[in-house]
């Protein structure tokens, strides 16, 4: 099976930055796609952003231009930087995974981690 990991979250102030990070490991040939969703307190949980194996990348309306996502193909990992955070950033950040082979088949289903928390406040 796979298992995502994600690290990185914490506690800020509105205007600082924080780098989310998260690996998946297991029996694992190539993943399609990884990407971050959040869901605030209340809130449904959406897609903040995501970034595919050839490097295409696509981000929330509300979070363009302060944060970037990439991605290491080699270690299966792919990373968040968010800068100038608000308020209205805090959540819980969730990793996934999407179009996940091992070397003999497809997995045929999206893959989540535990989810961080990110706090935004003074």
């Amino acid at each position: 099976q796979v298992q995502l990991v994600e690290s990185g979250g914490g506690l800020v102030q509105p205007g600082e930055s924080l780098r989310l990070s998260c690996r998946a490991s297991g029996s694992i040939f190539s993943i399609n796609t990884m990407g971050w969703y959040r869901q605030a307190p209340g809130k449904p949980r959406e897609l903040t952003a995501s970034v595919t194996s050839g490097g295409s990348t696509n981000y929330a309306d509300s979070v363009q231009g302060r944060f970037t996502i990439s991605s290491d193909n080699a270690k299966n990992a792919e990373y968040l930087q968010m800068n100038g955070l608000k308020p209205e950033d805090t959540a819980v950040y969730y990793c996934y995974a999407a179009g996940v082979r091992s070397n003999r088949f497809a997995y045929g289903r999206d893959f989540w981690g535990q989810g961080t928390q990110v706090a935004v406040s003074s």
